[in-house]
């Protein structure tokens, strides 16, 4: 219901349906499922506002933790500050997952001294709450990240001195920060202890430790790697593979243990060509499908950010695909950072990704946006055409947006014809202003565009509606004229069909 209704509909749907109770256990859940961030808070509110009959419902520290983990995930981080002081004032205690989650995304927003403030709040309440082995694996990547490396190793003593068992996403973290640091050699030190210990490195360690060393061109440990992967049955992912398969052919290594450690690539057709060099391309669409594919969407994000600084051309194809599905997913954000790259390098989509977008923003009631978009697509020559113009200046009037629908009508003179006037016609009479639609029919008749009979249905109704009888009777007469013209003419302008179509029983 979030997903697919706008709020003012959500809302009564969600009350009435039968047999929901209102618990801690069920908002959290639909929370976890990220609906889109305006109505997931509305849900929010209205959980605390309508509790089940008979029984009072009051958020606890899973409602607010799921509501403060889609905030910071968004980027709100003043608004999930908010929060957490009003969890506070409303007496409910943060756990571990609270204040973690918080310290998480303080540093994602790069105020890392505000996360290590979350983390020491969290250990001066050891009576209450008790940081957990993801608190602390948590604390060492963000000083770690942060350059702080004393510090993180200091944290990671104290989580040993507290007699938590270090994780595999922990040994994680720590190989990772001395790959970062061309501390390959004590990478495989850390892996022996981890064994030693009764933790196996996992394919997203493995795959992350082959990057780095594919990166930095540090074979030797690669190739070790490599062997215990082979022994585990570990394989790489295809992104991943081929970085290393560059790095190989730039040392002049084998690739031999490479392809017996990824036997499932051969066996879908891939071959090692030494004579290709366009690897980084194959690499960078291989990571975007993949992601598209698992549908994570801020990954997306950041790569097609990363790509835009790189100023690296994409097939349009993809990236229509991306910008459909993301709105599909209720993720637009995503589809309009590719969209901005897309006018970047130059490459023109579907129009149906268009339309996709656009209409994602129309149904969220992102007006101003809608129209700075529209406005930066016809700027860089992209030509949405006049039917998606008549569709977008349409759904605006419905909206009571007419001034928007003015300035869209206003950035494309090259589509302004009897299609765009009269959908600009249509929003005028929807908001009230029936003098500016009388205008515009004026003003498409002086630069000879002739009306349709959708143009005068939009005429004859709206006047009817504003109560101006006399004006309608007069355009009724008009359309009458025309159409007993027309019948004398053997074809018709395709805009005037598709006017007609549009507009011929259309009533606001």
């Amino acid at each position: 219901i979030l997903r697919d209704h706008p709020w003012s509909a959500a809302r009564p749907l969600l009350l009435s349906l039968p047999g929901l109770v209102w618990d801690s256990h069920v908002v959290a859940r639909v929370l976890k499922t990220h609906p889109p961030l305006q109505k997931a808070f509305l849900f929010f509110r209205l959980a605390a506002s309508s509790p089940t009959p008979g029984a009072a419902f009051r958020h606890d520290r899973y409602t607010y933790t799921s509501m403060l983990h889609l905030l910071g995930e968004a980027g709100r981080v003043p608004a999930m500050l908010h929060l957490l002081a009003e969890m506070l004032r409303a007496g409910v205690d943060p756990d571990a997952a609270t204040f973690t989650t918080v310290m998480h995304w303080l540093a994602r927003a790069g105020d890392v001294d505000a996360a290590m403030r979350v983390w020491e709040e969290m250990r001066s309440r050891r009576g209450k709450c008790r940081p957990t082995l993801v608190s602390y694996t948590a604390c060492v990547k963000i000083l770690f990240d942060a350059g702080r490396a004393a510090e993180g190793r200091r944290v990671f003593e104290e989580m040993v001195a507290e007699g938590l068992r270090p994780s595999c996403t922990t040994y994680t973290v720590l190989i990772e920060h001395l790959a970062d640091a061309g501390k390959f050699q004590a990478t495989l030190q850390i892996m022996s202890d981890m064994q030693d210990a009764g933790v196996e490195p996992d394919k997203p360690l493995c795959n992350i430790l082959v990057k780095k060393c594919a990166s930095a061109g540090e074979t030797s440990v690669m190739t070790f790697i490599l062997q215990h992967m082979k022994e585990k049955g570990i394989v790489l992912r295809r992104p991943v593979f081929l970085e290393a398969l560059e790095a190989l052919k730039a040392s002049g290594e084998s690739p031999n243990l490479l392809w017996e450690v990824n036997p499932h690539l051969a066996s879908e057709g891939m071959e090692y060509d030494p004579t290709f060099s366009h690897l980084s391309c194959i690499t960078d669409r291989s990571t975007i499908i993949y992601l598209l594919a698992s549908r994570n969407w801020s990954a997306i994000e950041q790569m097609v950010n990363e790509l835009t600084t790189r100023n690296v051309k994409f097939e349009s194809h993809i990236l229509s695909d991306i910008i459909q599905a993301s709105c599909a997913n209720c993720r637009p954000s995503c589809g309009l950072t590719v969209l901005y790259y897309s006018l970047r390098v130059g490459s023109e989509l579907d129009r149906s990704a268009y339309s996709c977008l656009l209409g994602q923003y129309i149904r969220n009631d992102s007006f101003d946006l809608v129209s700075k978009i529209v406005e930066r697509l016809i700027k860089h020559g992209c030509n949405l055409g006049a039917y998606l113009l008549s569709v977008l200046i349409l759904r605006l009037g419905s909206a009571g947006h007419s001034s928007y629908a003015a300035h869209i009508f206003g950035l494309s003179p090259a589509d302004q014809n009897v299609i765009t006037y009269t959908a600009l016609m249509n929003a005028y009479f929807q908001a009230g202003e029936v003098d500016k639609a009388l205008e515009l029919f004026s003003q498409m008749i002086t630069n000879e565009i002739s009306a349709s009979a959708g143009t005068y249905e939009v005429l004859i109704y709206g006047l009817q509606k504003a109560g101006r009888k006399q004006d309608s009777d007069r355009y009724r007469r008009e359309r009458m004229e025309m159409q007993w013209h027309r019948q004398y003419r053997d074809k018709h302008s395709p805009e005037d069909s598709l006017c007609d179509h549009l507009f011929c029983g259309f009533h606001g």
